[in-house]
């Protein structure tokens, strides 16, 4: 790998992933972003004069590529977790505490759901010992499984908002395989699923994790790109903005030709972290089998509303915010209490209090029609009706992703495989980024790194990413 030419294609936390690791491994990287910063979905904000973040804002610790990243870039002494890990779920017309007991909304016990569910709905779950099995072959939505074996109620009230605030999508038709492989694990070996659930909560406690679940960053997550690609270029990688691939070709000489822009690059290696319909174009002419599944993927869209409000006239329920489910039909699908989740928002902040409210789920395509002032007065609607905050805020931020989060729809393991095997035909090509294995910020790196020991000739962690997607938790409340 020393002295070999690698070009990643994506600026986004996986492509940068890609190129720090190549780059610590002594490869001259160039790194190509078609927008004109880096980053992605993570973006670093201001409203009110307060440092916030603007897209993801927490990652799963459990895992450890994430924060590890964050330490070698020299975040280390920023690193924070969240203030508070406790949130409620504004359901049946109140805000209730958010159980636990649960594996992303799926109960070892009724009594776990108590409060959140009807009392119609905690008997249903009841049912589940006696039930005969329910099968789920090569891979089943977790909503339909989980609707089978205790009720819609669960489903609609705790695993839709639970996993809508993840991938923005609908339980009804997302993959239990890779969205929540522990549960399809369970599934496949136990005829009760809270009997599973059960040994999973026992295993977990028998693993005795430690330490925080979720972790910040002082000036937020949006910072650790920034921080990534500085190291890059400190260790002699280039990296060009405003850039679009427009070419990508293989070279009788079996490297890679590059084009982009006005430029026409010539390299040994090449990692595409581009989302699936710009990595399907720049695939289509030499790996048209890889391409056709890229197409295949889909995409949700979504929009953060960021509410700044004067300290002084503004009383929060504690904690870190709230989910919603959409069978209530409210609009809003979460609030993030930011300045109660992250301590240095407030600490930097004390006359301030800001919040985030989030809207847009997979196939709601009418309410991101609305303008940016519409959001921002039915966010303070819905803020309202939750929490009681009426007052008038002092700025206010809508910031868009359209077409942000790709959907795993049931089948999505088979698909990523099928799409590996077609690439890993080429030598020196490599694939990663969110549409993979995982939406979190721990998956897309660990499908970077993957993605690098591929182009190296080892393809032992694409084959356990592939096998084994990361599951990607939700951060307590928000996004």
């Amino acid at each position: 790998m020393s002295g070999s030419r690698v070009v990643v294609i994506g600026g986004g936390i996986a492509g940068l992933a890609a190129a720090h690791r190549l780059a610590r491994r002594g490869a001259r990287v160039t790194v190509l972003e078609a927008s004109d910063r880096v980053g992605g979905k993570l973006l670093p904000g201001e409203i009110a004069g307060a440092r916030v973040d603007l897209g993801a804002e927490s990652m799963l610790a459990r895992r450890p590529e994430a924060v590890a990243l964050a330490r070698e870039v020299g975040l280390d002494d920023r690193l924070q977790p969240p203030a508070t890990a406790t949130a409620s779920i504004w359901t049946r017309g109140a805000l209730r505490p958010m159980p636990k007991g649960h594996v992303m909304g799926v109960p070892g016990t009724a009594e776990a759901l108590a409060g959140v569910l009807s009392e119609e709905g905690l008997a249903r779950i009841e049912q589940d010992a006696e039930l005969p099995r329910t099968e789920v072959g090569d891979d089943v939505a977790v909503g339909a499984y989980v609707a089978a074996r205790l009720g819609r109620e669960v489903v609609d009230r705790l695993i839709e908002p639970l996993l809508g605030g993840v991938y923005a999508g609908d339980a009804y038709r997302i993959s239990m395989r890779s969205a929540v492989p522990q549960l399809f694990q369970v599934a496949r070996t136990h005829t009760s699923l809270t009997e599973g659930v059960r040994e999973i909560q026992a295993r977990m406690a028998a693993n005795q994790q430690t330490g925080p679940v979720f972790m910040g960053i002082e000036g937020g997550v949006g910072t650790l790109p920034l921080a990534v690609a500085d190291s890059v270029r400190a260790r002699g990688g280039e990296i060009v903005t405003g850039a679009p691939v427009t070419e990508l070709r293989r070279e009788p000489s079996g490297g890679w030709r590059v084009v982009a822009a006005d430029r026409v690059l010539h390299a040994d290696a090449v990692i595409v972290a581009a989302p699936a319909p710009a990595a399907a174009g720049l695939l289509r002419a030499e790996a048209p089998e890889a391409a056709g599944e890229l197409d295949t993927v889909e995409y949700a869209s979504m929009a953060l509303v960021t509410l700044a409000y004067r300290r002084s006239v503004t009383a929060l329920p504690a904690g870190s915010g709230f989910l919603v489910p959409p069978v209530d039909g409210r609009t809003i699908k979460a609030s993030t209490f930011a300045s109660q989740k992250w301590g240095w928002i407030a600490d930097e902040n004390p006359d301030v209090v800001v919040l985030r409210t989030s809207v847009g789920r997979y196939g709601e395509t009418k309410i991101l029609e609305r303008d940016d002032t519409a959001l921002v007065d039915v966010s303070r609607h819905d803020l309202r009706e939750a929490t009681g905050l009426d007052a008038t805020p002092l700025d206010t931020r809508v910031t868009r992703w359209t077409d942000g989060l790709p959907q795993y729809p049931v089948g999505h393991h088979a698909r990523v495989a099928r799409i590996r095997e077609h690439v890993a035909k080429l030598p020196g090509l490599a694939v990663c980024g969110a549409q993979y294995d995982g939406v979190g910020i721990p998956a897309c790196i660990a499908s970077a790194y993957a993605a690098v020991d591929q182009i190296q000739g080892d393809l032992t962690a694409v084959r356990e990413l592939t096998a084994n997607p990361v599951q990607s938790l939700h951060g307590g409340a928000g996004e």
